[in-house]
């Protein structure tokens, strides 16, 4: 093996990442000098895995290792600054999509552009693409040739400090992104299939600042129940959904609101997806045993006014924030439901009493996120019975829009999204009915105009914003 392609056998950032350099060959075998301070175990095992060749590592001193570093691969050294080397994360991305020297930092920064919440970098027999979720859809922005993809796995795995070397179990890591102004979080899943490693990258929005409660989809009248229900100073207030139905969005614009001088608010989330300066966040780490019923244990001892809990999952988290609120806290969290009456029944079935949530549960609200019809296509049409679920009166409705794609909405036919809600705030008569395990509310629902997801949706629809397809599962589900 030839001297150049002896350093040859690890790629700049790969050199970097181990802080090892390749120095010679000896009985077959070529020996790479790695700084001492890297040194570990199973770093033979790992390189030899990368290189597919035999390897003898040797310990060497930080600045010879930082010398030839510099000498071999110029490029990719002179990129990265002494902060970011010790942390780690080379800077720049491979050559990968057309030539372009950058593509992995470009590709990022376009998804925030485009208010995409998800990159998608997925492998098949003979080409690799790359889709964004945009407004809830997935869209194709790119096709990669399947000889350049692993170099895109390898430089995110890197960058998130993940083993290059493993492709035969799902990996999770975390990138920060620091480009041009730009600073966020991404949270990075790579999980192995048939043609390669699939990797997912979550951008998370770090500021929220800008986040205004009056502009996220209340009514009106939800917006005066709900604004009452976090006024109280101890309770709790749940918001249900699905994922990805804006649920985290709510909470930290109600936490906007509640965040004052004289107010002990802690938070403890999986991933923290929004910062909010003057609030204590706690990032969610299982696998130490720091879960939400733990965290939720130690906050009482922390003297706190409010405590929002990322998502109440399990009967003992439940039963924990029951206590909280017993004892004089607001309790703010997320629970998996398909409806703000059905958090109820969620609750008794985590083992709650009923007598127990009749007590503490403040406000029960439900949200989904509903597309909206890109204004520049969308086609009217005269509604049909056949756009409709069973059992709907479609003569309530004279007319329809319909999605039809444009350039301006990447042919999707939708171009942004708004929360519609419903909100309960339980007052003494539905705290009796939950008392008297009432499983249908719909004659209270009446009683008290109580607009429904079913009733928010239809708004929606009337008004042209949005088609009958995004709404269909919604007025379908209608129920109480």
């Amino acid at each position: 093996m030839a001297t150049k392609q002896l350093h040859q056998m690890l790629t700049g950032d790969q050199a970097l990442f181990y802080h090892a350099v390749p120095k010679e060959l000896r009985n077959d075998a070529a020996v790479i000098l790695v700084d001492a301070d890297y040194w570990r175990e199973d770093l033979q095992d790992e390189l030899e895995a990368i290189t597919g060749s035999t390897i003898v590592l040797e310990k060497s001193h930080a600045d010879f290792v930082n010398a030839e570093l510099s000498r071999l691969y110029k490029q990719t050294r002179s990129e990265h600054t002494p902060d970011q080397q010790e942390e780690r994360k080379p800077k720049t991305a491979l050559s990968d999509a057309g030539g372009d020297a950058d593509f992995l930092t470009r590709l990022i920064a376009e998804a925030r552009r485009l208010r995409s919440s998800d990159i998608h970098i997925e492998a098949y027999e003979l080409k690799a693409r790359v889709r964004m979720r945009i407004d809830g859809l997935l869209a194709e922005r790119y096709t990669i040739g399947a000889g350049e993809y692993p170099s895109l796995i390898n430089k995110i795995k890197i960058r998130a400090n993940l083993d290059i070397a493993e492709k035969r179990l799902p990996q999770d890591g975390r990138i920060f992104f620091n480009h041009e102004g730009s600073r966020f979080d991404i949270r990075v899943s790579v999980l192995p299939t048939l043609h390669g490693e699939k990797v997912v990258l979550r951008l998370l929005s770090n500021d929220a600042s800008n986040i205004d409660i009056r502009t996220l989809g209340f009514s009106e009248k939800q917006l005066q129940d709900y604004a009452e229900g976090i006024r109280k100073p101890h309770g709790i207030l749940l918001i249900s959904g699905p994922t990805g139905s804006g649920k985290t969005t709510t909470l930290y614009a109600t936490l906007k609101l509640l965040n004052k001088e004289g107010t002990n608010i802690l938070t403890v989330e999986d991933p923290v997806e929004y910062t909010l300066e003057g609030i204590n966040q706690v990032q969610l780490k299982e696998s130490i045993g720091l879960t939400f019923a733990g965290a939720l244990r130690t906050f009482l001892r922390q003297d706190p006014d409010i405590i929002m809990l990322g998502e109440i999952r399990d009967g003992e988290t439940a039963q924990m924030a029951v206590r909280a609120a017993l004892t004089g806290h607001l309790v703010l969290s997320t629970i998996h439901t398909n409806s703000a009456w059905g958090t109820v029944s969620r609750l008794a079935d985590m083992g709650v009493p009923p007598f127990l949530i009749a007590n503490t549960l403040n406000t029960s609200v439900a949200q989904r996120l509903v597309r909206l019809l890109c204004p520049h296509c969308k086609t009217k049409t005269e509604s049909k019975r056949e756009f409709f679920p069973s059992g709907f009166d479609a003569d309530q409705i004279k007319e329809v829009f319909v999605a039809k794609g444009c350039d301006q909405c990447y042919h999707t036919g939708y171009k942004g999204r708004k929360a519609i809600y419903e909100v309960i705030p339980i007052d003494s008569e539905f705290a009796e009915a939950i008392r008297n395990g009432t499983q249908v509310a719909g004659e209270l629902f009446r009683k008290k105009s109580i607009c429904s997801l079913h009733d928010s949706a239809l708004i929606l629809l009337q008004s042209g914003l949005t088609s009958p397809d995004e709404v269909y599962s919604i007025l379908s589900n209608s129920t109480h």
